[in-house]
């Protein structure tokens, strides 16, 4: 679900063609919102589904029950592992 925030102190500027603002004045008259709703909130939709199409990992089930036995089930520890790990523990103990 769509939220905006009740604060509405922030502007975005921009240049379309009379064609692409009268069908968005349309638009927004069929919904009942002004344009500047109507453009909010188009756009936070948008934004949510951009989002949630690069935040989401889709697997065949095939694979998706590779990756849960992986992790009920992880293979021992190699040495590139073991040396990552130990990078990480430098990094992060010298700070």
């Amino acid at each position: 679900m769509v939220q905006t925030s009740t604060a509405h102190n922030e502007r975005i500027n921009l240049r379309l063609s009379e064609t692409a603002k009268r069908r968005i004045e349309q638009a927004a008259s069929v919904e009942g919102k002004t344009v500047s709703a109507f453009i909010v909130s188009s756009a936070l939709e948008s934004a949510d589904r951009t989002a949630h199409r690069h935040e989401t990992v889709t697997l065949a089930r095939e694979d998706a029950a590779r990756f849960f036995d992986a992790l009920s089930d992880p293979p021992p520890p190699n040495d590139r592992l073991r040396a990552a790990l130990a990078e990480h523990a430098r990094r992060v103990d010298s700070r």
